[in-house]
Order: structure tokens, then C-alpha cells, then sequence
């Protein structure tokens, strides 16, 4: 019988070769960022979390997305197979060997010039909640060069913390990573004021480079969702991760001693969570 994570990867699957690649027409690609982010997530340790980020600048919007998830969506879309069975049905499955990436930073985030919209899954759910552009930045008169890059510095509080960045004036698009956009210029460099968190560009692909190409996010990750609260769709999230065993039922999905484990994983997810260290502190 199939685990509920081969099920849920089998549809994932399916979902992915519906829809990967569609993108609107509009959503011409101008420029892409990379951003590395270094972050303490555990309060217990100074280890640094880092992974790369994907900020694709079109037109009139920008997409902020994690380069494993890309990658993720990738292999799921050219590895997946399909098998008609004699009895009508249809076996979906992976090509041999196939090793798909994976990352706990699944949201997708679009930003324009009226708001902010964020997207993640709860279990098959598509959620989304939309917050306005960040306005109360305080721009200065510092200056400094990061990566060959003329930068000025502004500051803001958000969400709880304290964030230092720098913009670049000669690039004129007013975004940067996760949720911060509004200045006027391309946020090179981003810091809290812990120095807990820490985004910097370390790559960008020129518009002449990608003349004629489109938003590479598939359109399942961001159309169709459902409104939301941020509350609501954290809460969401907490309920999936509590009520693994009872979604699993639902599925029609037999766990060998699976409360036993389930209820150990419970224990140790809330402990875990006492030490989180969240880029988000405040509502």
C-alpha cells in the first residue's frame, strides 16, 4: 500500500504536469535576481540556514521564490510518468534514479506597486493573503559599494524587527526579496539589525539575456487560491502538521504504528517550536 507521502508526491506529480510552464502572456521576464539568505532559525544555535533565492522582475510585477522550489517543479515536470493499466486506470510514478529537491520555504511571493501578495500550501489548499507596500522607510544620505554596486542606505521596522537595507538608484525597480519593495531602487542588501537575518544579491541575469522569455513559475503556485488571513493561514499550516494521522485516514492511508509516531513527532515539532527564531515577530 502507498504512503501518504508517495500519494501526496504522486499528486503533486500530476498537478505538475498540468500546469507547469503556463504563465501569463503579460509576465515577460525582464530581469532575474538571486538572492542567498542567511538566517538564524534556531535561537539554540548560531548556525546559519542558507538558500538561494529567485526574484523575477516582469513588467509590472515581481515573483519571489525559492531556487530549490524551482528546481523541485523542474524535475517533477521531465521525470514523471504515466502508465495506462489494462483495467482502465492510469500509474503515475518517476523515472528511476529521479531525486527531486526540497525545501520548507514553499511560498511564492508577487510583488507590484499595490501590494503584496504572499501564497503557500496547507496541505491541498492554495492560500494567499495580500498586505500593503512597505511606505515607512527612512532613506539617508549613506552610501556604499556591494559588489560593485552604488548603494544607499534606508531603514524601516517591520514586523517586529529592525531592517537595514541598501538600494541601488541606478537599477529602477522598486523591489527586493520576501516582502520588501517600495524604495526607489533594487534592494541589494537587506539586514535586521541582530543580524539574524540577511539577504544579498550575488547574481542577476540581464533583460538583453532574457529577451522573449516569460515568468518560469508555474501557474499552480500562485492562481486559484483561496483568501486568507496571514492568522488564518499560519493556522492552517499548524492544523495539517496536528492532524497528519486523521488527513491520512481520510486518504484512505493505513500508518503502522503510526499514532505511536505521529504523537512523537507532535511532541517534538512543539518543542522545536519554542526555539524558532521567525523573520516575522509581530502581526
Amino acid at each position: 500500500m502507498y504512503s501518504f507521502k508517495k500519494a501526496l508526491e504522486l499528486l503533486i506529480l500530476f498537478c505538475s504536469l498540468l500546469s507547469y510552464a503556463q504563465t501569463y502572456e503579460q509576465d515577460s521576464l525582464r530581469t532575474e535576481c538571486i538572492y542567498q539568505l542567511r538566517a538564524k532559525l534556531d535561537i539554540r544555535t548560531d548556525k546559519r540556514y542558507e538558500e538561494l533565492f529567485s526574484l523575477q522582475i516582469s513588467d509590472r510585477r515581481a515573483f519571489f521564490i525559492s531556487t530549490v522550489l524551482l528546481k523541485g517543479d523542474s524535475v517533477m515536470a521531465d521525470s514523471g510518468t504515466m502508465t495506462n493499466n489494462p483495467d482502465g486506470s492510469i500509474t503515475l510514478g518517476w523515472k528511476k534514479g529521479t531525486y527531486i529537491p526540497k525545501t520548507n520555504l514553499s511560498f511564492t511571493i508577487i510583488q507590484s506597486t499595490e501590494n503584496v501578495q504572499f501564497f503557500d500550501s496547507a496541505f491541498m489548499s492554495l492560500l494567499t493573503y495580500k498586505e500593503p507596500v512597505i511606505k515607512n522607510w527612512k532613506l539617508t544620505d549613506e552610501v556604499k559599494v556591494i559588489n560593485t554596486i552604488n548603494c544607499k542606505r534606508a531603514d524601516v521596522t517591520f514586523k517586529g524587527r529592525n531592517w537595514i537595507a541598501w538600494y541601488a538608484p541606478e537599477i529602477p525597480f522598486p523591489y527586493g526579496p520576501m516582502k520588501f519593495s517600495g524604495l526607489p531602487g533594487l534592494i541589494i542588501k537587506i539586514t535586521d539589525d541582530k543580524g539574524d537575518f540577511d539577504f544579498e544579491l550575488v547574481k542577476s541575469v540581464s533583460g538583453s539575456t532574457l529577451k522573449g522569455k516569460l515568468i518560469n513559475i508555474k501557474k499552480s503556485r500562485y492562481t486559484n487560491a483561496i483568501e486568507t488571513t496571514q492568522a488564518k493561514l499560519k493556522q492552517a499550516k499548524r492544523n495539517v502538521e496536528k492532524n497528519a494521522a486523521g488527513v491520512m485516514a481520510s486518504y484512505g492511508t493505513t500508518v503502522v504504528k503510526g499514532q505511536e509516531i505521529l504523537r512523537q513527532r507532535e511532541k517534538e515539532r512543539e518543542e522545536n517550536e519554542k526555539f524558532t527564531n521567525p523573520l516575522e515577530l509581530a502581526p
